[in-house]
């Protein structure tokens, strides 16, 4: 590995710059007028400019080579110019008006091409978009993306679902390192708060040829909130109060840069009572208080980019087990736990002549504590439950006791993960760009408390990969390779509940991978994709050695440790029509999965819990997306959008496999308030999402009823004095449906999901 590393390297010795400018104008190509505030972001090195008065702009400092620019304007859409230095060094850059929101550059996939660009379908939504939802949690908000659903357990925990596939066959990756916090456990959420969180980027579909094991369904990847511009400095501050739960959310934010050196900070505290369903009820012991600090430091110079970012989490969650005593209170209720998540990542990059370095390193920290009470303290609650609210100051009291005697936890187990990610971008031949790069992990799992859910364990992870892009006028082809090996180490350990040695566990598992994509620009206004892709999952360490109750899940698990590695193969055809006032796009996809581990009931039971062992079977999952956006001229204002999803699961003995969501459609009505000299940025919402009765059921699965929810919003900004304050309020499931979600871990229970909910937001910068 330090051999090829040193190779990587050795690519990127250059021996000098020679210096040119790249100086134009942007235009407008119906008027041919300039265009002033136009944003002109060069990518690689990173550099910044605004036009003037005359639309003109200038890119100094450039050594020879191609380059790759990204120019936006707020009414125009977005668009990519490439150029060559010292060839050209006049640049006049039109761009077309529209009513489309403004592109981004996408960050997950490797070449940071433009989601219109991408051979790769990649879906986005901004931090903006997520805060006019209403949702609890960051999983909450990105369920409105066609495709991509939430595996719940109450308000506090929520698991990203993409196209029918989560936990660990979906990779999560922050501040550009990969997620590693036991996201085996069904109820264990992201412990990653919205706060601070710039944008969400989705990938549906094995992406394994970028990431390695565990992105077998897709990715999850969440920017991280972007440093101020240039000497500048932004303060900001929000406070949001939820009526469902009584909640109240607050972040205040800190965000300062200098030519070259930047830095920001973000707080954020939320603190929520157990939620009340549509019936009125509320459900013991979904309670939830959360902690988050984020923190970066950035420099920037001509060949060089390096961001550090620091990202603590600490939360408790209470674990619902039925409806019993009502309270509003946020204390802490046995059984519960607490996690403390610490991510630390330094993102380099190094530009040379025509080609660049990336090196990005991690370090994450996982504490996860589950506290559970005595049997005889379980008696207690129980009877206190029957009481009612009559004694609910009682029942308080009886909290902070148990709090205080039970300083023990049951389960504790300490992940430590150290990761690293190295991509060399060599310089473009022709129409040809290709990156080479490796990529690494190295963890441990250390249990410090009598329950043992998963062993003492390392895991050692080294894969490398090459992949290429090939652009044309129309065309586009993007291709790759990729292999990886993983090593288990577990340590042997004993069920003390049934005196049963688990032996230890040595385990190597290896895959070789790819990915081939077309995209073909049929006319200036439709586009075609078609990928092809494999991807894979190495066991994981609950599925290789559990033996023993899990009280979260209410299951007695028996761990196979012959299981293989999941390989799958997916077939994606996207079609997207687009002009100026209307969208329409439709995704189908077919994945073949090999060897896919779940859980299968024995028919035993085992201290009140039912016993599950894991298996395997070859699977397939298929199904699609289609999509409408209507945003009719004149009425630029106005847009209709409606999203369409069906995912369907099976095993090859035609079972249907597990926690597969419904088939569902999202219509939204919203409109953009137009600017006046008081308010800015206004918008409203009015959404319906239909949700389809679930009958395609696993054998230990019941059918699920559907229903409708009907959510709206509101929202503008008022600039005052160099000041801007912004409101907020947002309304979900407003007519307060009782109604239960396919994909509630409570549903077994028969507890229904939250009813009625009424945000309030309130906050200010400068």
């Amino acid at each position: 590995m330090k051999n090829i590393i040193f190779g990587l390297l050795l690519l990127a010795v250059t021996t000098g710059y020679s210096q040119f400018s790249a100086k134009g104008i942007v235009i407008d190509s119906d008027t041919e007028q300039p265009i002033i505030g136009a944003t002109v972001q060069l990518q690689k090195p990173e550099r910044t400019a605004i036009t003037d008065l005359s639309g003109a702009f200038l890119l100094e400092d450039l050594s020879e080579g191609s380059y790759s620019v990204v120019v936006s304007s707020l009414g125009y859409g977005t668009r990519t110019y490439k150029f060559e230095l010292p060839n050209t060094q006049n640049l006049q850059i039109e761009l077309s008006p529209t009513a489309i929101e403004m592109e981004e550059i996408i960050v997950s996939t490797p070449f940071h091409q433009l989601q219109s660009e991408n051979v790769m379908k990649v879906e986005r939504i901004t931090a903006e978009s997520l805060k006019r939802t209403g949702a609890f949690q960051l999983t909450d908000g990105i369920s409105q993306i066609a495709g991509v659903e939430t595996l719940t357990t109450g308000s506090a925990i929520g698991k990203p679902v993409i196209r029918g596939l989560s936990s660990n066959r979906v990779l999560v990756y922050t501040q550009g390192v990969r997620l590693e916090n036991q996201q085996f456990g069904d109820e264990h959420g992201l412990g990653i708060s919205s706060s601070g969180i710039e944008s969400v980027e989705v990938i549906k579909g094995p992406a394994s040829l970028l990431y390695g094991s565990d992105a077998l369904g897709g990715v999850l990847y969440l920017n991280p909130e972007r440093f101020a511009p240039a000497d500048s400095t932004l303060v900001d501050a929000e406070t949001i109060y939820y009526s469902n739960t009584e909640g109240l959310e607050a972040n205040v934010g800190v965000n300062t840069s200098a030519d070259k050196l930047k830095f920001l900070a973000r707080g954020n505290f939320a603190t929520h009572s157990d939620y009340e369903t549509g019936n009125g009820q509320r459900v013991t012991n979904t309670r939830f208080t959360e902690y988050d600090l984020k923190t970066g430091l950035g420099y920037r110079s001509d060949n060089y980019k390096g961001d550090l970012r620091y990202n603590f989490n600490s939360s408790f969650a209470g674990i619902p087990e039925d409806i019993g005593l009502q309270s509003t209170s946020k204390s802490k209720m046995i059984p519960y736990q607490q996690v403390d998540n610490h991510i630390l990542s330094l993102d380099n990059s190094f530009y040379f002549n025509n080609s660049s370095l990336d090196v990005k390193l991690g370090y994450l920290f996982n504490n996860r504590k589950e506290f559970e009470e005595h049997h005889e303290e379980h008696e207690e609650h129980g009877e206190e439950e029957h009481e009612g609210e009559e004694h609910e100051e009682e029942h308080e009291e009886h909290e902070e006791e148990v709090g205080h005697e039970e300083e023990e936890p049951a389960l504790e187990m300490h992940l430590e993960t150290i990761n690293y990610d190295v991509k060399y971008h060599f310089p473009a031949r022709g129409k040809f760009e290709t990156i080479l790069g490796i990529q690494g992990m190295f963890q441990t799992n250390k249990n410090l408390a009598e329950e043992i859910l998963i062993p003492d364990a390392t895991t050692t992870d080294a894969g490398i990969l090459a992949t290429t892009h090939y652009h044309l006028e129309r065309i586009d082809f993007q291709a790759g390779l990729r292999y990886d090996i993983r090593r288990i180490s577990a340590e042997g350990y004993e069920n003390h509940d049934t005196e049963t040695e688990v032996p230890a566990l040595e385990r190597d598992f290896n895959s070789y991978n790819g990915a081939l994509g077309v995209k073909l620009d049929i006319t200036s206004h439709f586009t075609g994709r078609l990928n092809l892709a494999s991807g894979f999952r190495a066991p994981n360490l609950a599925e290789l050695t559990s033996y023993g109750s899990h009280h979260g899940t209410n299951r007695f698990e028996i761990g196979n440790p012959d299981l293989d590695n999941e390989q799958n193969y997916q077939l994606d055809l996207a079609l997207e029509y687009r002009n100026e006032h209307f969208e329409v796009f439709t995704n189908a996809f077919y994945n073949a999965i090999n060897d896919y581990i779940f859980l299968d009931p024995t028919g035993e039971v085992f201290d009140e819990n039912p016993v599950f062992a894991y298996r395997q079977n070859d699977a397939s999952l298929y199904g699609g997306e289609i999509g409408i956006h209507i945003h009719p001229h004149p009425l630029d204002w106005l847009h209709l959008e409606s999203n369409y999803e069906l995912v369907i699961g099976k095993q090859e003995n035609d079972e249907y496999l597990p926690l597969i969501p419904a088939q569902s459609i999202l219509n939204t009505l919203w409109v953009e308030i137009p600017e006046g000299k008081l308010l800015k940025e206004g918008y409203a919402s009015l959404s319906l999402k239909t949700v389809f009765e679930q009958d395609n059921t696993s054998a230990f699965e019941t059918d699920t009823a559907g229903y409708s929810l009907l959510n709206a919003g509101f929202g503008t900004s008022v600039p005052l004095d160099g000041w801007e304050i912004n409101f907020r309020l947002t309304g979900t499931n407003l007519l307060d449906k009782t109604y239960i979600s396919h994909l509630s871990r409570l549903k077994p229970e028969g507890i229904p999901n939250m009813g009625r909910n009424i945000s309030l937001g309130l906050g200010v910068k400068f």
